[in-house]
Parts: C-alpha cells; sequence; structure tokens
C-alpha cells in the first residue's frame, strides 16, 4: 500500500472573511465547500482547492472568532508548501503579493511568505509528473497558478523518534536529512522535520491543526490496522461525508490524518456551484436556520469575476 501524497491541510483562521478575501481573492484558489467543523457544528469549516475540488490542493481552515495568534513549536507544523511551475511563477508572486502588502522571502527556487494570520506558507518550483491542480481567477495565468502541495515542514525534538512510523508503518520513503515522500500511483507530498525554536507552540489563528494524508477507500481499514500495529492509537473510521478518516499523532506530537479520495465534494452539490451555498451533512440538516443565522457573514470574491 501507498499514501496517495497530502489529502489536505487543515488549519485556524479567527477570521473567516479576511481568510477567504486572501486564499480565494489573493491566492485564487476557489471556495469549494463552505461547511461547519463536524466536531463543534457552530464553527465554520472552509476548503480551498483547485476548480474541482481535488485531493492534494486542498487547504482547509476552522474559524474560531476572536482566537489569539498561535505559533509554531516543537510538534507543529510550521510552513506548507506549494508548487509552481518555473521562476517567472515566483517573479509574478512576488509582485502581486507585494501589491497586497505581504512581505516575501525570495531565494534558491523558493518564495516564503505569512497569510494575514501568520501561517507560514511557500511557493516552490517543482518539476514534477503530477497533475497541476489549478484553480481559474481573472488575474492570474493558468501557468503561473498553485499547483497544489508539495510538502510541510513540522518542527521536532527528535525526528528519529519518528522514523520508524514513517517508514515501516506509513511507507514513506526517506529522502534527505530529516525529510521523507509519500507517493502513490498518482502523486506524491513531502514531510520534513527542521529544529524547533526555544518557545513552545500556541495553538491559535495562523497556526496548522493537522495534515492528512490520501488513501484509496479499499485501503482505508488496513491503513488504521496497520497504524494500531505500530502503537499509534488511531481513532476509529470517522465518517466526514465527504470522506473517512482516522486520526493519530505521530511521535513528533503532529495530528496525521488518514482521508479517502471520495466521496468528494461534489456529493451534495453540482461541481459548477461548489462553495457557493451553506453545505451541511444530513445529520446537521435540521441546524442549518440557526447555524446560517449564528455563522459569520462571507464574502464571494468570484462573484464578480468572469471566469473563462
Amino acid at each position: 500500500m501507498k499514501l496517495e501524497g497530502i489529502h489536505h491541510i487543515t488549519c485556524i483562521t479567527a477570521d473567516a472573511p479576511g481568510n477567504v478575501e486572501f486564499y480565494v481573492g489573493v491566492l485564487g484558489l476557489r471556495l469549494v465547500k463552505k461547511s461547519v467543523n463536524q466536531d463543534d457544528p457552530t464553527v465554520y469549516h472552509l476548503f480551498y482547492a483547485d476548480e474541482k475540488g481535488s485531493a492534494g490542493s486542498d487547504i482547509t481552515f476552522f474559524e474560531y472568532p476572536g482566537a489569539g495568534r498561535g505559533r509554531a513549536g516543537a510538534g507543529m507544523i510550521h510552513v506548507i508548501t506549494w508548487r509552481v511551475s518555473s521562476e517567472e511563477a515566483l517573479d509574478f508572486w512576488e509582485q502581486r503579493l507585494a501589491g497586497g502588502g505581504i512581505e516575501t522571502t525570495h531565494a534558491d527556487g523558493r518564495l516564503r511568505f505569512e497569510d494575514p494570520e501568520g501561517l507560514g506558507l511557500e511557493l516552490a518550483v517543482v518539476e514534477s509528473d503530477d497533475e497541476p491542480l489549478i484553480a481559474s481567477h481573472p488575474e492570474i495565468p493558468a501557468e503561473l497558478a498553485l499547483q497544489g502541495f508539495d510538502g510541510v515542514r513540522a518542527y521536532a525534538q527528535n525526528p528519529e523518534a519518528s522514523r520508524r512510523l514513517l517508514e515501516e508503518a506509513l511507507e514513506f520513503e526517506a529522502g534527505g536529512p530529516n525529510g521523507w515522500e509519500a507517493r502513490g500511483r498518482q502523486r506524491g507530498g513531502l514531510y520534513g522535520y527542521d529544529e524547533p525554536p526555544a518557545e513552545s507552540g500556541i495553538g491559535g489563528a495562523g497556526s496548522v491543526h493537522h495534515v492528512a494524508w490520501a488513501s484509496t477507500m479499499d485501503e482505508h481499514e488496513a491503513w488504521r490496522e496497520r497504524v494500531a500495529s505500530a502503537g499509534a492509537r488511531p481513532t476509529p473510521v470517522i465518517d466526514r461525508f465527504y470522506f473517512r478518516s482516522i486520526y493519530f499523532r505521530e511521535p513528533s506530537g503532529v495530528l496525521f490524518e488518514i482521508a479517502t479520495l471520495g466521496p468528494g465534494f461534489t456529493t451534495d452539490e453540482p461541481l459548477e456551484s461548489l462553495g457557493e451555498r451553506l453545505a451541511l451533512p444530513p445529520n446537521y440538516e435540521p441546524l442549518r436556520d440557526r447555524l446560517e443565522e449564528q455563522l459569520t457573514p462571507l464574502p464571494d470574491p468570484r462573484a464578480a469575476w468572469t471566469v473563462n
């Protein structure tokens, strides 16, 4: 069995409207699902991805209004990397982000920056046979757009403690000092460690909650058994309606999820109108009126676009 790279990455925001403006309006992703946190349906769960809502491009956010600013520390992911096609793309993004007041660092085929809440982000020029996962935006040429995730990096006190789980149970392939790749038949994703800062980490706005790795539907139960046999104490399989999930912490402390490639975001909405209305799994549908009244109104940056 092989995991099909990164499925999604889930983070925390204190400002859902600003979050939409940045990830849709600036980075050019598509809001493909406007839903609720299924463990706390009083708050949003927003999903941004390519035009089709593909696994491998999907960054998601729980909104906790008023949450304090987070800070990555040991046992936390501190940078998320997307692929782009060329140095020309990095130049484009450097100028575009500067126009929005976002400071960047451009070196060695990479562009580093933070989102408005301090989440560490990076664009990297990557040659890959993986399908480019691109969203449409009238100001961003397709050849310069984000192409899906390349990987994530976490802080760890002792990376060696995670090697056995990553390589033997999860079948990650070692790729340099404190770096691994999960690569399946269709897609790959990188995972690596850096030395942590002296300050302890704080969960909050601008921090990563967990990273999910992609499994085929028919192998999902087997992955749970393998993780359990390695001593990682996975949850039971949880039906998230759009995919099925198990969760566990790897030895460094990072929360991992293994999520299935399906059923997918078009289970309850047509592709053409993904993300336009509040989407609720059937068991939360009776709460719709109360939730729509309680949840923060969101902008729709795509409403005025003419997307060809």
